[in-house]
Parts: structure tokens; C-alpha cells; sequence
């Protein structure tokens, strides 16, 4: 392999690291608030809003995400209703649409995680925290939500990872991030293995900071599974001198 080739593909990729880290934190922390009102729905015991949470979470997790953003890049312009609207200035960016349809994706699944994490909350401490006269929003806040947080964050931070390389598909809908650069660079140079080695080699460093983030999080939220510290025999005391 050519070495200066190599690190000049690197120095062009890096331009793509702030729009694919961009699109990775906004769909995450837009897909974490929807999700948390899908897991909501799912648990609240109401058939109408359990059913209409099913339906979402099937279709999105049950179709590509390459399929849904092409239909709210391609299809949201055949709505005359849309291209009127106060929306299409956002809608009609290729920037926002991968955001949308990254974020409704990451949703159907985050939103199957927090319901998880919330179920498996011992009932036996519900019902003290019930016995106790907590109201249903003070219990889930002190006692199901802290509980969960723990149990899902495996999970989650296998979900953000997994979001961190699906970001590579808004690079079919013109955006320019590492992968979008990566594809022009290719077709200039004709060299795929060292290009794309480059901007392999980048995801990697994106998803291994994502994932030690998360280590680190857990290891602060889970002080009961942390390695206790060695124990130390206590030395002998020391015997008397006599005179």
C-alpha cells in the first residue's frame, strides 16, 4: 500500500468526522426521547396506546433503514400538503430528512430496551414503594427509573453503536460524512481498499470512544457490581515486651 496515499485519505475523511458525529447525537438524543414515550406507551396498560406502540415499533424494526430514508427523502415530496407547509424548508434538506428517518429508526428499538429495563424492576419493590403512599410518578422517578437506567445501558450502548454506522447511509442521500467522502475519493482515485481501509479504521475510533463512554457510565451508575478491593490479612499485633 502506498503510505503518503494512505495518510492524505486519511486527512480528507477526517472533514466528515463533525457531519457523521452530528447526525449520530441528534437521532440518538431525539430517538431517546421518542423511545422513552414508546416504552411508556407500551407499559401503561392501555390497549389503545400499547397497540399503537406495537405498530410503530413493528414497521420500523421490520423494514430497512436505507428504505426509510429514501421514503422521507424521495416520497415526503409527492405531499403537495407538505411542500406547502411550514416543514418543507427542513423537509426538503437532505441534512434533516437523514436525521428523521435516523431518529424514528433508533426509536422502535431504544423504545424495546427502556421497556425491558423497566420490567425487570423487582415488584416486590413497587409494591413497598405503593405501601409506602408514593405517588405513581414519585415511585417511577425514585425507584423503577434509577433501576432500569442500570439494566438497559448494556443495551443502549450497543444501540448508539450500531446508530454511530448507520449514519453511513445518509451518505446515499448526498451528504458528504466519512463515508460520502470516502465514495468521491474512490471514484477519483480508483484505489476502494485503501480509501475505505481509512474510513473503516475512523468508525472504528468513533464507535471504541462511544462504547468506553458507556463503560464508563455503567461503572458509575453500578456501584454494586464494581470489583471490591483486594482484601489485606490483618498483620499480627505485636506481642508485648516485657522488661
Amino acid at each position: 500500500m502506498d503510505t503518503s496515499f494512505l495518510a492524505s485519505s486519511l486527512a480528507t475523511l477526517v472533514k466528515g468526522i463533525p457531519l457523521t458525529v452530528q447526525l449520530s447525537m441528534i437521532s440518538v438524543s431525539v430517538g431517546a426521547i421518542l423511545a422513552f414515550g414508546l416504552a411508556l406507551m407500551r407499559v401503561s396498560g392501555n390497549a389503545a396506546l400499547d397497540l399503537s406502540a406495537r405498530a410503530y415499533i413493528f414497521v420500523y424494526r421490520g423494514t430497512p433503514l436505507l428504505v426509510q430514508i429514501y421514503i422521507i427523502y424521495y416520497g415526503l415530496s409527492q405531499f403537495p400538503a407538505l411542500r406547502h407547509s411550514f416543514a418543507w424548508p427542513y423537509l426538503r434538506e437532505a441534512y434533516w430528512c437523514a436525521v428523521i428517518a435516523l431518529a424514528l429508526n433508533t426509536a422502535a428499538y431504544s423504545a424495546e430496551i427502556i421497556r425491558g429495563g423497566i420490567l425487570s424492576v423487582n415488584a416486590g419493590q413497587v409494591e413497598a414503594a405503593r405501601a409506602c403512599g408514593m405517588s405513581q410518578a414519585l415511585m417511577f422517578r425514585r425507584i423503577v427509573l434509577p433501576q432500569a437506567l442500570r439494566h438497559m445501558l448494556p443495551a443502549y450502548g450497543n444501540e448508539v453503536i450500531l446508530m454511530i454506522k448507520s449514519t453511513a447511509l445518509a451518505s446515499t442521500i448526498t451528504l458528504m460524512d466519512v463515508t460520502g467522502i470516502a465514495a468521491k475519493l474512490v471514484s477519483e482515485s480508483y484505489r476502494p481498499i485503501e480509501v475505505f481501509t481509512m474510513a473503516g479504521a475512523i468508525y472504528l475510533l468513533l464507535t471504541f470512544i462511544a462504547s468506553h463512554g458507556f463503560s464508563l457510565f455503567e461503572h458509575a451508575v453500578t456501584p454494586d457490581r464494581r470489583q471490591p478491593a483486594p482484601h489485606r490479612p490483618a498483620e499480627p499485633p505485636e506481642t508485648l515486651q516485657h522488661g
